[in-house]
């Protein structure tokens, strides 16, 4: 019986779940599922997927400090160049493209709203 790990979803705490939403989808995720607390306006948790990429997002039960998000989650796309420029247009200031051994069709890292670490590279 093969009982291996099939999957592997990164679960961040957030400050606004609602605002790592719209970030998240500027950059490709969909909502899946979220949850909208009794009584409350906006949801406190967010389940997102873009293709085989899955998150979920968590309201925090205290503030956040980007300075002390040590995750880093790796996003793998066809054409790292392409999604650069395409999140440039969107203003959202992903860091300059390098070109390491371990990524020569390059590599970037895009910081999301609560300063975890997005590192995109190719597939």
């Amino acid at each position: 019986m093969d009982n291996t790990f099939k999957i592997s979803i990164p679960y961040f705490h957030v400050q606004d779940v609602q605002a790592s939403i719209i970030f998240y989808q500027k950059i490709g995720f969909e909502i899946f599922n979220t949850f909208i607390p009794p009584g409350a306006q906006k949801p406190s948790w967010a389940f997102l997927k873009s293709g085989g990429a899955c998150l979920m997002v968590a309201l925090a039960s205290g503030p956040i400090d980007p300075e002390q998000q040590a995750a880093m989650v790796y996003l793998y796309c066809p054409d790292v160049p392409a999604k650069h420029q395409e999140l440039q247009k969107l203003g959202l200031n992903p860091s300059d493209l390098r070109y390491p051994p371990h990524a020569p069709k390059g590599e970037f890292r895009l910081p999301d709203p609560d300063g975890y670490s997005l590192m995109i590279m190719h597939t």
